[in-house]
C-alpha cells in the first residue's frame, strides 16, 4: 500500500472510531513504536530509536491526558501512576539505550492494552444482551416446538 493511501485509511479509522477503539489504538501505536524503538537499538541506531522512542512517550503522555479524574479519581490515580512509569521507562531507554527499561514500559503497556481489550469486550457483550432483551421476539410455543425437531 502506498504511504498517501495508507495515511488515508488511518485517517478513515480514526474518525470513524468509537473512544474506547481510540484508546486500544493508542496502547497499538505506542507498542508498535517500541518494536521499533527495540529493533534500532538492536542495530545501535540511536538516531532512529530517539525518534520511534520519543513517538512512544508523546503517545503515553497522551494517555495520562486522557484520564479524567472526575469520573473515578482512585482508578485515574493508579492508571497515571503506571504510565508514569512507563513513560520514566521509556526516557530512560532514551538516554541510557538500555533494553532491559523499555521492556519494562512494554510490560505495562501490553497489561494495559490486554486489559482495555477485554474491558471492551465485557462492554459488547452487555451492549449485546440489552439490545437482545429489548427485540420483540416472541416466546416459543408448542407448535414452533414441533417444527423444530431433531428427528430426520
Amino acid at each position: 500500500m502506498n504511504p498517501q493511501a495508507a495515511q488515508k485509511y488511518l485517517r478513515t479509522k480514526v474518525l470513524t472510531a468509537t473512544a474506547e477503539q481510540l484508546q486500544l489504538m493508542l496502547f497499538d501505536g505506542a507498542l508498535r513504536f517500541c518494536d521499533q524503538a527495540r529493533m534500532a537499538l538492536e542495530k545501535n541506531n540511536y538516531e532512529q530509536s530517539y525518534k520511534t522512542l520519543t513517538d512512544a512517550q508523546a503517545i503515553v503522555n497522551q494517555l495520562i491526558n486522557g484520564l479524567n479524574p472526575g469520573i473515578n479519581k482512585d482508578l485515574c490515580d493508579k492508571l497515571k501512576s503506571l504510565y508514569v512509569y512507563a513513560y520514566k521507562k521509556l526516557l530512560d531507554t532514551n538516554l541510557t539505550h538500555k533494553i532491559e527499561s523499555l521492556d519494562e514500559a512494554v510490560k505495562v503497556l501490553k497489561y494495559q492494552r490486554e486489559t482495555w481489550a477485554m474491558l471492551m469486550q465485557q462492554l459488547a457483550q452487555q451492549k449485546a444482551a440489552v439490545a437482545a432483551s429489548q427485540m420483540d421476539i416472541p416466546a416459543p410455543d408448542a407448535r414452533m416446538e414441533a417444527s423444530i425437531s431433531m428427528q430426520g
